[in-house]
């Protein structure tokens, strides 16, 4: 009974078991399929995911490799644009000593410094410490190679913040130079390009450096050989600047000036130099009148920021503090603009024409616009009373 069942079942059930086989036949390719596709996806994915990843790094390094060949380019192109304007400033000058035995006579000296050409007839603008007071020669020598001589035309003197002196080539037609494009130095700001271009060390004649600015409206005291000089409202930059780079342009990434390279700090990676625009009065007067004339005010300030205002326990932490007269000169000095029309000790000075004294644009920046015989109407405080005060600009004395 149970054979036959068993039989019986079988028999009957035989086809039943073909269909179980193919069943399981096809549950396994279903199977293997599945995974195969499973295996294909994850491999799809991984492959495009490791590819992408190459690809990723590839744009990476395009991207970096393009930044630099960029920045290299900028950099060649602002050389070949400014450079013809630069010249290295040789200068023998004399100047009168004691030497070990107290005896008193005239020394020669060697110096070097850099400057630009400014206007077509061959101006050149660089410091009043390259070409010093007993200056007997000048010449200087074009990125060509091309050397020719200069007359002084003028410097601002010596207590003057604003360090500035003027050449003229004797022969211009004789050379090949271009003339600087001068750029806007009140629109920079920190962070932005800078490249310095300069006689370094005296030795080496136009070399380049580049950085950024990196601060602004800094007043400093600088040694220049022969004393110590108050200069204010100098932009500050790493972009490095040596000993020789003095009078040299700092130029911005269209190739403009905005600035006069004038002194290096102590520390690493702090330079300094005047903003174009403070010298821009200065420049359009030499242009004008082929002499040198510098307005002043005549008055012995001190700029004002919160720890200046804290010192002098005063509420105004902007504007130019004229302090109390002290045993090496007067406040204000007498016969002066600022004599003439008033100004006291302990004014505050706080807008020039309206416009308002700050840390990044002070009384020598303003000022560095107007002109001699120019009137200009001084805003100023006078303890809690705001006074506005007429004063008429002359041009400062021993030019």
């Amino acid at each position: 009974m149970e054979n036959n069942v068993k039989k019986s079942t079988t028999s009957k059930k035989k086809p039943a078991v073909n269909n179980k086989s193919k069943s399981k036949d096809n549950s396994t390719d279903l199977y293997k399929n599945l995974l195969l596709g499973l295996l294909a996806i994850t491999a799809g994915f991984f492959g495009g995911w490791f590819g992408g990843q190459q690809q990723t790094t590839q744009s990476q390094t395009t991207v970096q490799r393009e930044i630099v060949e960029g920045e290299s380019n900028l950099i060649n192109t602002i050389v070949q644009d400014v450079d013809p304007s630069v010249v290295s400033v040789n200068v023998t000058s004399t100047s009168v000593q004691e030497d070990f035995f107290g005896r008193i006579g005239e020394r020669e000296r060697q110096s070097a410094g850099t400057g630009f050409v400014i206007s077509e007839d061959g101006i050149i603008i660089t410091n009043r410490h390259v070409i010093p007071e007993g200056t007997t020669e000048v010449t200087v020598t074009f990125s060509n190679g091309q050397e020719a001589e200069a007359d002084v035309v003028g410097r601002t003197n010596q207590s003057d913040p604003l360090d500035v002196g003027f050449l003229k080539l004797k022969d211009p037609d004789a050379y090949e130079f271009v003339v600087a494009t001068l750029g806007d130095s009140d629109e920079v700001q920190v962070g932005d390009r800078a490249v310095a271009i300069g006689n370094a060390l005296g030795e080496f004649q136009n070399t380049v450096t580049s950085g950024i600015i990196s601060g602004f409206g800094r007043d400093i005291e600088a040694f220049d050989g022969g004393g110590v000089e108050t200069l204010q409202n100098l932009f500050q930059t790493d972009a490095a600047i040596n000993s020789g780079n003095s009078g040299g342009p700092l130029v911005n990434s269209a190739s403009q000036v905005i600035g006069i390279n004038v002194a290096t700090a102590s520390a690493e990676n702090i330079s300094f130099a005047i903003p174009i625009n403070d010298a821009k009065g200065l420049i359009d007067i030499v242009l004008e009148r082929g002499k040198l004339e510098r307005p002043y005010l005549g008055v012995r300030y001190v700029p004002l920021d919160e720890d200046v205002a804290r010192q002098l326990g005063i509420d105004r932490d902007q504007g130019a503090y004229i302090p109390l007269d002290n045993a090496q000169r007067p406040a204000i000095l007498p016969d002066s603009p600022a004599d003439k029309a008033g100004l006291q000790q302990e004014d505050i000075i706080i807008a020039i024409d309206g416009e308002e004294l700050t840390q990044e644009k002070g009384l020598v920046s303003i000022l560095g616009k107007r002109r001699v015989d120019d009137t200009v109407t001084l805003t100023i405080l006078r303890g809690q009373d705001e006074l506005k005060i007429d004063v008429t600009l002359e041009a400062a004395p021993d030019q």
